[in-house]
Order: C-alpha cells, then structure tokens, then sequence
C-alpha cells in the first residue's frame, strides 16, 4: 500500500494545485492531511474546499484548532515581538477571510488519525498527527533526543508516528530498548506543501510504502520517500504583497525558510 501524506499547507492554493498534479502522476493509494489548512495568505477557503471536494483524510493543526474557535491564538511559537506582531496580522485576516462553513468544518477536525495493520503475525501501527501525540502544537525537531523520541512513540503505541508542523522533513528509525522483543519504530516529518522551512522553497510530502513484508522487526521493511515538487512561488508570494499579510511572508515562500 502507497499513502500520500502531506501538512501545512497555509493556504498557499497554488501549491496545494501542483501537489495534485504532482500526485496523479503516482500510484497511491490513500492520502492524509495532517493539518495546518489556513494562515499566512489569502486562500484559506479555497484550500480547504479542494481538501474537502476530495474527501481527504484530515486532522486538525494548531492553526485550524485557532481558527475553528474564531480564536486570535493560533498556538505558535513566535520568539520575536516581530514574529509576534506579523502573526497578529495573519490570524486577524485568515479570521475575516473564513466563512462560516469552513470554520466550522475546522473546528471539528480529529486530533489524530490511526491506522493499524495486521501483517505477519503482529500489529503495525500508523498514528498520524500534526505536533505531536501529546500536543497539538509540540515541535518534534529533528535533534529531538532519542530517549524523548521513542517515550513520545511508546506512550502512543505508536510503530510509525507521521506528523508536521516543524516544516522541516526528516525521517528517523528507533530501536525501542525497554522491549523484550525486537521493535523499531519510525518517525517521519513530512515537511510543508505551503510553507517550507528547510532552505528549499519547493513543497514537500511523503509517500509512506506498506508491504506484506513490513513488520516492526525489520527496519527496513517500510519505504519513506520524499517528494519535493514546484509550484508558482511568484503567484503565491505575490498574493501575500497585495495583501495586509507582511512582506516577509512572501520572502519566506521564495526562499523556503
């Protein structure tokens, strides 16, 4: 089974559209959205209708959580009074933009999506969420220590833990030590389809591979692949300077940071 897996769109619509011709290129079989529908430029509404027209999968972001309560918090960790300020900006309009289908669509949203599989004698778990098991808005970096990593996985009963909100992609693989049998675990960040954060301004997404093969003892018996596709950066950066949104939310789409 091939799964598209894919977050944090921001309403950036023309990368959601090449997302889509990026994906009827490939065989897939099913597709999640981990969150972040909205913010950061003019297209939450049209975003969440291509999401919705499509039936797709999908859970709530610490964005979608804001916004789904007409809330002027959109739980992210800005560290500047700039940062602060811009992001004042963008939740006001994202909250003047939204109609009153989609917000509620939005605040209905699951926290977490699990997937489990049946496959040679024991059970694989996909647990899908957009921080982190515990939290909505939990950054789960890359450097995040092993010891935390696997107790964060353990306590969800989570095999493959999927999630994004970092906008950094990565994958990582554990060998949980507290378990008399051998167990491997896996850790995957999707990156952004909307609003890299990894010096690469393309968008990003996993196709996650389940065979008859995988199996929590073998950690190669599941295939992590990223895909990073173009899509108009001009188009979108543009919108967001004719917008009240700051500047540098265009300079952060053209640059992917």
């Amino acid at each position: 089974m091939k799964i598209a897996l894919f977050s944090d769109i921001h309403s950036n619509l023309p990368a959601l559209e090449s997302f889509f011709l990026d994906l009827e290129k490939r065989e897939i079989d099913a597709i999640y959205c981990l969150g972040d529908l909205v913010g950061y430029n003019i297209w939450p509404n049209e975003v969440i209708d291509e999401i919705r027209k499509r039936k797709i999968p999908t859970i709530a972001g610490n964005y979608d959580f804001g916004i789904g309560r007409n809330s002027n918090d959109c739980g992210c960790a800005y560290k500047t009074d700039d940062e602060k300020s811009n992001g004042a900006i963008s939740i006001s309009l994202t909250n003047k933009l939204i109609n009153d289908k989609n917000r509620a669509y939005l605040r209905t949203l699951p926290a977490h999506i699990k997937v489990e599989f049946q496959l040679n004698g024991d059970t694989l778990n996909l647990l899908m969420v957009h921080g982190s098991p515990r939290k909505i808005n939990e950054y789960l970096f890359e450097d995040r220590a092993d010891k935390s990593m696997i107790r964060i996985m353990e306590q969800a009963n989570a095999d493959i833990m999927c999630f994004g909100h970092t906008h950094k992609p990565y994958h990582r693989t554990f060998k949980s030590p507290n378990e008399s049998k051998l167990h491997y675990r896996h850790a995957i960040n999707l990156g952004s389809i909307g609003k890299p954060k990894d010096s690469d301004n393309r968008g990003s997404y996993v196709i996650l591979t389940i065979n008859e093969n995988s199996s929590i003892k073998n950690k190669d018996s599941i295939s992590v692949k990223f895909v990073k596709f173009k899509y108009n950066i001009e188009k979108a950066a543009s919108a967001v300077e004719n917008s009240i949104l700051p500047n540098s939310y265009a300079d952060n789409l053209r640059n992917g940071y």
